[in-house]
């Protein structure tokens, strides 16, 4: 029995060449259940729309979009049945995205709907195969028009002035920003540009002005962000990135190292890891832990035990990260203290 990894209708823009730049999924499938699954592939074959079994982009016209809302409803699919309806009278290209497996993203389409699924937390960060996604995106001019493929901007900046208007160009990115796509429930986002479609924002988190969260990254809930969420990174329940911090993601120099906060974690005002930490860790202010960097090794009554090199360290809970200021030396002991997020600053009712 076929079990689908997702299953969505979406509606997009194009480009002049009839190219897909971007696509949005309201209500996006993903892990669909082997009874699901087969009753919405049977919906899709009633309707008599041309799906070859993989993974599968699809342009609906009004017609496909009725044919699919009957078909859907008849094998109680209301939800999905529902948001066909809605995109009968778009206005904008509208798609139906399979994907029976969860190989590399293909197009355009199929890297927005991997985007959302994250964003929507219906799968986690490193859960799912991103690999050469930046090949699918286009670059895009992210504009107050919209969407706009970066060739015909010239063209369209001329008309808005012609029109009397302005057209701000926002960014010019492969990705955009995901409130404009998603936005998860239970957060709060002080600058909504810092964070990218595609990152996951667990419920509870704060992200503050200087706060960034990259795509297939983000944290499992309650946290206070205030720094640098690089690619690839995933921080744990009740840590504290503090202001202007970076942690190393796997694009900018941590190759395929994988690097996560644990639980309770500090990671000071302008500090930096480029190990991952278990539960329970703190790096203090200003201290880039690299991979590379070395540590003396402090007991209890803080006597040297050894000389190591952070890599040896990598995912170790419980541990105190410091900058000796006589000798300037890196040190390294048992965390004593733990972390506690005020409750106060973190309630988003």
């Amino acid at each position: 029995m076929t079990q689908l990894f997702s299953f969505s209708l979406g509606l997009g823009t194009k480009n002049n060449e009839n190219q897909w730049l971007e696509v949005f999924y309201p209500k996006p499938l993903a892990n669909i259940d082997a009874d699901t699954s087969e009753k919405l592939i049977t919906a899709v074959s009633i309707a008599g729309i041309a799906w070859n079994g993989g993974n599968q982009v699809i342009d609906l016209d009004e017609t496909d979009l009725n044919q699919l809302a009957d078909a859907l409803v008849t094998h109680q699919q209301i939800d999905i049945a529902n948001t066909a309806t809605k995109l009968v009278s778009s206005k904008r290209s509208v798609v139906l995205t399979v994907l029976a497996n969860d190989d590399k993203p293909a197009s355009v389409p199929e890297a927005y709907l991997k985007l959302h699924l994250l964003s929507h937390r219906l799968v986690r960060p490193h859960n799912i195969n991103l690999e050469g996604i930046f090949a699918s995106l286009p670059n895009i001019a992210w504009t107050s028009d919209g969407p706009i493929d970066i060739n015909e901007l010239p063209e369209k900046q001329l008309q808005a002035r012609r029109e009397g208007r302005w057209l701000n160009v926002k960014c010019v990115d492969k990705f955009p920003v995901m409130t404009d796509y998603v936005v998860p429930s239970g957060v709060r986002i002080a600058h909504t540009a810092r964070v990218r479609l595609g990152a996951y924002v667990g419920e509870g988190t704060t992200i503050m002005h200087e706060g960034f969260i990259n795509f297939n990254a983000g944290t499992a809930g309650k946290s206070m962000i205030e720094g640098r969420v690089s690619a690839g990174v995933f921080v744990g329940e009740g840590s504290d990135l503090g202001g202007g911090c970076s942690t190393m993601g796997t694009l900018s120099g941590g190759g395929d190292v994988v690097i996560s906060v644990g639980k309770q974690c500090l990671i000071g005002a302008n500090a930096g890891i480029g190990i991952a930490l278990g539960d329970n860790c703190t790096v203090e202010a200003g201290l880039y832990v690299t991979a590379g960097t070395k540590l003396t090794l402090l007991d209890e009554n803080n006597d040297t035990v050894k000389l190591v090199k952070a890599r040896e360290l990598n995912g170790q809970s419980g541990l105190l990260f410091r900058r000796n200021s006589i000798n300037g030396t890196v040190e390294c002991q048992s965390n004593r203290s733990a972390i506690e997020l005020n409750e106060a600053l973190h309630s988003h009712n």
